[in-house]
């Protein structure tokens, strides 16, 4: 199993950097081409979302991306540190109603990275949360002699 771990400021001028490398390793891993748009696009989004939620959360640490190649899947993880909010709670006592622009293109972006992904997992805490996406890989021909 390879890992590629990939950290960067919570800048949007840093997402399309994770959109190519994430391209880039999943090519190498033996993603299908005809699926490495998706690829980058869903990770653009996750990376956005990400950006996002540590800007209007005010944490200074990194979004952190890892691009796992495993024997027969690829995935990706992008992960954020920005406090989320459990349902039926209010994150750092912000008053009900507050956020809800937030919240509205938080859903929107996972509805898109569900669209683009068959196979997606999120999860979120008030320490952080995380996207986890997989796509299956085909391995390289074999070459006989």
């Amino acid at each position: 199993m390879a890992t590629v771990e990939l950290r960067f400021s919570a800048l949007p001028e840093h997402v399309r950097t994770a959109r190519l490398v994430a391209a880039a390793v999943a090519r190498r891993a033996g993603v299908d081409e005809a699926v490495l748009d998706e690829v980058r696009l869903a990770v653009g989004e996750a990376c956005s979302r990400a950006v996002g939620l540590h800007r209007n959360s005010g944490v200074s640490a990194p979004v952190k991306v890892l691009l796992i190649e495993e024997e027969k899947q690829f995935s990706i993880e992008v992960g954020d540190e920005a406090p989320h909010a459990v349902p039926g709670s209010r994150v750092n006592g912000s008053a009900p109603g507050d956020g809800d622009v937030e919240t509205d293109e938080d859903e929107m972006g996972l509805a898109v990275i569900s669209g683009l992904v068959d196979d997606v997992e999120v999860t979120t805490g008030e320490r952080g949360g995380q996207i986890r996406m997989r796509w299956p890989t085909t391995p390289p021909p074999t070459v006989l002699a």
